[in-house]
């Protein structure tokens, strides 16, 4: 049984962010401090609601209280330009430390060993989204896509999660924001990013015995040295197109049959199907004297009625690949997807709306944004996980949309003195009791 980790004790994290955040300002008008913007601007999407901060403006002078106060420790409201105005100065790495905070505060009252894998460690997926696309607006940070067809300005990020197979819930952590670097000649790109973010944080990483998950895209000589200079393992996808020295190799083996297989017959509740593993150690993961030796292994999947392959993939990794962990290996690899399914379409679909454009910025607004956001939905999962009143409330109300549109409707016209007396309050509405 794990500890609770309370509201409190994330929306101290939050605050003290706040505090530390630069005031850019150089003029007298004062009264709205960086941290206020930061709070109410994170209020929004922690809520869900638009128009949240305008509705705890009218609060304040119908009631002489408000909710943005009392639930997220806004001492005076901002409008939504004075906001933006605050927080485009303010690059996104201020906004790193409260994702560590979090991750740290896990650890302590134990959910995060429920995040820990086969080997022990735990489980980074890494996967790039785009969150904003325009053919006019645009910033310095933009990346600039020429085509025949004219112009185009987007912004992309490298956003991490650590997943678990068989576990619903992912753990949002800090982004590595796609976007001009100091010095290069060339644009940024995934890539680059993906080593800027294992190099930033390797040592916190290899203290938590992470491995490291991840498409072809990354599955490349320079990014799997990296890792092992850090002291990280990988999982990552590897396609025949992008590896042919690799699947050579393996063709070469599996005639003299060197190539390792196991299969597995299993029930779905409607059909079998056969699971069937391969796998080999020590194949180069490129052409060349230098070749980075790695194990490769492929699950295939078939519908045992029709024959029908259900699916289909293949990973390099530096796991040693034996008949007793060829399964928690590929288990781990497949988990990657999570973090598109739970984690890129959550925030996308359901409430977030990640690619809105909230407000684009000359400097820095467009990432701040992000940043909030997915503090929100980290905040959000650690509430599921560890706090039984929302747990419950969010299984008594089914969607995640009736959650925050009651949410939406209950701040609006009623003052709570804190979290708590606002789920109490849908607790008792609901005759719900917390256990």
């Amino acid at each position: 049984m794990t500890k609770p980790l309370s509201w409190g004790q994330l929306l101290a994290i939050l605050v003290a962010t706040g505090e530390n955040l630069p005031d850019h300002r150089t003029g007298k008008n004062s009264r709205y401090t960086i941290s206020d913007a930061m709070l109410g601007a994170f209020g929004v999407f922690f809520t869900q609601t638009p128009s949240f901060l305008a509705r705890q403006r009218d609060m304040q002078r119908r009631k002489g209280c408000n909710n943005a106060q009392s639930l997220f420790g806004v001492t005076h409201i901002p409008s939504d330009p004075q906001i933006r105005n605050l927080l485009d100065p303010i690059a996104p790495a201020y906004l790193r430390p409260p994702f560590w905070a979090v991750l740290q505060q896990l650890a302590a009252v134990g959910v995060l060993a429920d995040y820990r894998s086969f080997n022990g460690g735990l489980l980074c997926s890494l996967d790039g989204t785009q969150y904003f696309s325009s053919t006019q607006v645009h910033c310095a940070q933009c990346t600039v896509i020429k085509k025949e067809t004219g112009t185009r300005y987007a912004h992309t990020a490298l956003i991490p999660a650590l997943v678990r197979p068989g576990k619903a819930e992912v753990l949002v952590m800090e982004p590595e924001f796609i976007m001009p670097q100091d010095g290069a000649e060339k644009q940024d790109c995934e890539r680059n990013a993906a080593r800027r973010w294992v190099a930033r944080n390797a040592s916190q990483l290899a203290q938590q015995r992470v491995t490291i998950l991840a498409d072809d895209l990354h599955c490349h000589q320079p990014f799997c040295e990296l890792l092992q200079a850090q002291h990280l393992s990988f999982i990552l996808t590897c396609k025949p197109d992008s590896h042919p020295t690799l699947y050579e190799e393996v063709a070469l083996l599996a005639k003299i049959e060197a190539v390792a297989q196991v299969s597995d017959r299993r029930w779905t509740g409607h059909g079998y199907e056969v699971w069937t593993y391969r796998y080999v150690n020590q194949v180069p993961l490129r052409a060349g004297p230098k070749a980075l030796a790695v194990n490769w292994c492929e699950l295939t999947i078939i519908s045992e009625p029709t024959g029908a392959v259900l699916y289909h993939n293949a990973w390099a990794t530096d796991q040693q690949l034996t008949a007793d962990t060829i399964r928690p290996v590929v288990a781990a690899g497949r988990s990657r997807w999570k973090i598109e399914n739970e984690n890129n379409n959550v925030l996308k679909n359901q409430g977030y709306y990640l690619e809105h454009n909230y407000g684009h910025g000359k400097q820095y607004l467009a990432a701040i944004v992000v940043m909030l956001i997915l503090l929100a939905f980290l905040f959000h999962t650690v509430l599921q996980l560890c706090d039984e009143k929302y747990r419950r409330l969010r299984t008594a109300l089914g969607t995640r949309k009736t959650f925050f549109d009651d949410i939406r409707a209950l701040t609006r016209y009623h003052y709570f003195h804190g979290w708590d007396q606002l789920l109490d309050f849908m607790l008792a509405e609901l005759e719900l009791t917390p256990g």
